[in-house]
């Protein structure tokens, strides 16, 4: 029956039928389905789901471990030793290879699963009619029958038929190609054979809600979409690696082919001039290529990227894109809206102020409508009710919020303006549903940005039919709405009135109204009104978010500004500024009007003095992130709503907001902040800069390790010397003791200052001076150790192998001590204790054990050429060990004074 069913829901011709016809096919209604039937209905249809690209299995996971240039040389090093009858190093390579695959697979598939989890943080939502209340939902609980409301920035669950516009614009661009959103009409019917872009009437599943409002049908969902059809072709498509992962791959790539034709080249000199065997230079091609491809690096940023997304997620920061991990480093600014983020987004009406001059507070706290109108002096007002009526049925009527008496609590939807609108009213005496049914709703103009203002358009419901208009928005915005130009003086009154209220870090509304004597056609969107009468203002407070202060301070420490982006009043901007220490004179604000008459020129001078902009659209937003970006920042942009989209897009890092965010932004955006929380931003900058300091640790522990190898094979072969290690020790070294120990290096927690630093250059390399200082400091200072040890103790009468033994052991230790040096670039091994880091020295202690085990075993003996060695071999290979140690310490030291000279 199911499937019956999702098949006809495709071949159904939902535009070309009257509405009638479509609500009796869902077996729907345009008064929403009760919670009941919704739950019958996601039983019979399932979730709301589209086909999903399953994510790798374990065995695809494994098997991409063997997809290397060093694998491939392994491999064929494996043959060769079976052909030359050489089976137990054959074994032992294909056995480290499948430890090594265990190893990498498993911390891949670690990855992926938390990746997965942290995608189900992201799924849309919409707000259903069910049980005669609109409730939001997962977008996976819509059913077939559902009424979704929709409101810009929403993205549309599933496929519905529109049974109410206002000025509702869609962009289908996902669909149908086309750029430009589509302005979609309840009341039009076309033919069977219209194309899709022409089909006015309907909105469909993974569209984009760009301007407007509307209520739809809900009649197919999931794989009876439209975009479900398109699913299987969707699912082809695969997911690119970040940046920085593939930078590294690269660069082992080319490392590798290097390898070969070095290989190649010292191979045939060997074979023609000096007498080498072939097999004696392909082992040697073989120990050449293992020690310098860095085999462990991929996998070990992997996991030094899940790690960082892992902690961000416990911090309340989701990473939608991973080169925001790697990029969060370079933030230099950061340009943050005010409602929500820096505040509470709570608001509270705390003060009225009527036309006449009359000033009044509010008390209560929050969304509860619990409160008193009392006078300036303090006493409970005794004014009559009906001053405040025009105004409160303004505030009534001219909003979009919900707010409900349920259970013995109240519950609320919608915008925290509208709902902080309705509180007020409530307290006095005013309720939305009562209001609406006196005065029935017959058009509205949706409030948006670029407006500054909202209306909506009333009859009396009476047979004289008298239309009023209610109108809220910013004052300036309003009262030039309203009737003044006869009372200049009236005006600037007013002016003032709103102007005292934002210097007292209230948020300003001015209410108004009107009546209109014209025919409204409510299939059109309405003019702007005008000839309005002010009924006066209200000032709503929203408290800042706790630690807020101490965040925006942790910014600038860490050479980090702040900028703050606001349609608030550039009065109460600056209040509110100055609570923040963002700004402490008019100077440091300016307006988006101001904006609008400066030159490209006279913008960046603008920008290097401006912490503040009010009364700012949302393309001029856009404009600030592309000024601040020319001029050498590197920008993180936060926002919430569909016009931010493009400001996400064009930042270095898109914050979207995780509470209040609509679709769009998050979709936009890198990063999504669950908590809505400006600290929780920090925080996240805080995890990227660990997050960026572990990766390069990573990469010096395996680079330096792998260089040192080299010096050492290069200089056996360069003095006619046998190798000093053979082929299957170097690859004990790289894959299972450094193995082991530089995944246990991305887990390498904070050094606890990493907010004390001036953020990196974004044009950084990995390989800056310093890596490449250190790099070669230690590489050389192993290499040489090692080789002159190798050479004293063949120079004594030591066996090749014994030599080899002791060699291998003093590579152990080299990189058991090494890893000390890799903790921090700047503080001393000695100012870091190894208990800060348990997974570390766990990791750390587990290799060194490891290989202490295989001294001593016969599997050892036999596959690496082991054997135990006495106390004083031991005291003289844990003392040599330390001379990187003493290197890179002296090296650090010489560093520090360089930089003190320079500053």
């Amino acid at each position: 029956m199911k499937t019956v069913m999702i098949r006809t829901q495709k071949t159904q011709s939902w535009h070309s039928n009257p509405l009638e016809v479509v609500i009796k096919l869902v077996n729907g209604s345009v008064n929403g389905l009760d919670k009941q039937e919704a739950q019958r209905r996601l039983t019979e249809y399932g979730l709301n789901q589209l086909p999903q690209k399953p994510p790798p299995s374990w065995w695809q996971i494994l098997l991409r471990q063997f997809r290397s240039p060093l694998i491939y040389v392994l491999a064929l090093a494996t043959l060769i030793s079976i052909a030359i009858g050489d089976v137990k190093d054959a074994g032992f390579i294909t056995g480290v290879l499948a430890i090594n695959a265990l190893i990498g697979g498993y911390q891949e598939w670690r990855a992926e699963k938390s990746s997965q989890a942290l995608q189900q943080l992201l799924k849309i939502r919409a707000a259903v009619l069910r049980d005669g209340e609109v409730c939001e939902i997962d977008g996976e609980q819509v059913v077939p029958g559902d009424v979704v409301w929709l409101e810009s920035g929403n993205r549309i669950p599933a496929d519905m038929r529109l049974i109410g516009t206002h000025n509702l614009e869609i962009d289908e661009s996902l669909l149908t190609g086309e750029s430009l959103p589509v302005l979609k009409d309840s009341q039009w019917c076309g033919e069977v054979n219209t194309p899709l872009a022409e089909r006015c009437n309907m909105a469909y599943a993974g569209s984009i809600v760009v301007r407007g409002r509307g209520r739809g049908l809900v009649v197919a969902t999931a794989t009876a979409t439209m975009v479900g059809q398109l699913a299987t072709a969707m699912l082809k498509s695969s997911g690119g690696k970040p940046p920085l992962l593939e930078r590294m791959e690269l660069f082992s790539r080319r490392i590798a082919m290097a390898v070969v034709v070095a290989a190649l080249v010292v191979a045939l000199v060997g074979i023609l001039r000096h007498g080498y065997s072939i097999t004696d230079m392909f082992m040697f091609g073989v120990a050449l290529a293992v020690s310098a491809i860095p085999e462990g690096l991929p996998v070990a940023l992997t996991v030094a990227l899940a790690v960082a997304t892992s902690r961000m997620a416990s911090r309340g920061v989701i990473v939608r894109r991973l080169p925001a991990v790697e990029g969060l480093g370079s933030c230099t600014l950061i340009a943050s809206d005010k409602t929500g983020t820096l505040t509470c987004n709570e608001l509270t009406v705390r003060e009225i102020c009527l036309t006449n001059g009359d000033r009044f507070q509010i008390t209560g706290e929050g969304f509860i409508p619990d409160g008193q109108v009392i006078t300036l002096s303090g006493s409970i007002s005794t004014t009559n009710p009906t001053t405040f009526s025009s105004l409160a049925r303004a505030a009534v009527l001219c909003n979009e919020a919900d707010l409900h008496h349920r259970n013995g609590n109240w519950v609320w939807r919608g915008d925290p303006t509208d709902i902080a609108l309705l509180v007020m009213a409530h307290k006095l005496g005013w309720n939305r549903e009562v209001t609406l049914e006196q005065y029935p709703q017959i058009n509205e103009i949706p409030f948006e940005p670029e407006h500054q203002f909202a209306a909506t358009y009333h009859t009396t419901g009476s047979p004289g039919e008298t239309k009023y208009v209610f109108v809220k928005g910013a004052p300036e915005r309003v009262l030039k709405m309203c009737d003044l130009s006869q009372y200049p003086q009236q005006e600037m009154a007013l002016t003032t009135i709103a102007q005292n209220m934002a210097e007292q870090g209230y948020r300003v509304l001015a209410l108004a109204e009107g009546m209109m004597s014209d025919r409204l056609d409510s299939s059109q969107a309405p003019p702007a009104p005008t000839q309005l009468t002010c009924l006066g203002f209200v000032g709503m407070i929203d408290p800042l978010r706790a630690g807020v202060r101490d965040a925006i301070a942790a910014c600038h420490t860490a050479g980090i500004r702040v900028w703050m982006v606001t349609g608030d009043h550039p009065t109460t901007a600056l209040a509110i500024a100055r609570d923040l220490g963002l700004a402490t004179t008019p100077e440091q604000v300016i307006t988006g009007s101001e904006l609008a008459t400066q030159s490209p020129e006279q913008l960046q001078s603008t920008i290097k003095t401006v912490e503040v902009f009010a009364r700012v659209a949302p393309h001029q937003k856009l404009q600030l992130v592309n000024a601040a970006r020319d001029s050498g920042n590197f920008v993180a942009v936060t926002g919430d709503g569909v016009n931010d989209a493009p400001a996400l897009r064009a930042a270095n890092i898109g914050v979207a907001m995780g509470k209040s965010g609509t679709d769009v932004a998050r979709e936009a955006a890198e990063l999504v902040v669950s908590d809505d929380h400006f600290g929780t931003i920090v925080a996240g900058i805080e995890e990227g800069r660990v997050a960026y300091n572990n990766i390069r640790k990573v990469i010096y522990l395996l680079v330096s390790t792998g260089a040192a190898e080299v010096v050492l094979v290069g200089l056996g072969i360069l003095t006619g010397l046998p190798l000093p290690l053979l082929p299957v020790q170097l690859l004990w070294l790289n894959l299972v003791t450094n193995g082991i120990q530089d995944v246990a290096l991305a887990f390498e927690p904070s050094e606890g200052e990493v907010l004390h630093r001036h953020p990196r250059s974004p044009k950084e390399p990995i390989f800056n001076r310093l890596m490449i200082e250190r790099t070669v400091v230690a590489a050389v200072v192993m290499g040489l150790v090692g080789f002159s040890l190798f050479q004293l103790l063949l120079n004594n009468g030591w066996q090749v192998s014994s030599a080899r033994n002791a060699l291998l052991l003093l590579m152990v230790l080299f990189e058991n001590i090494h890893i000390g040096n890799c903790r921090s670039e700047e503080k001393s091994v000695f100012q870091l204790s190894p208990l800060r880091s348990p997974i570390l020295l766990a990791g750390t202690a587990l290799a060194f054990l490891i290989h202490v085990a295989i001294l001593y075993i016969p599997l050892g003996n036999t596959l690496l050429y082991t054997e135990p060695v006495g106390v004083k071999t031991w005291g003289l290979l844990i003392g040599l060990s330390l001379t990187v140690l003493i290197a890179i310490e002296v090296h650090k030291l010489g560093w520090h004074w360089q930089r003190g000279v320079r500053e």
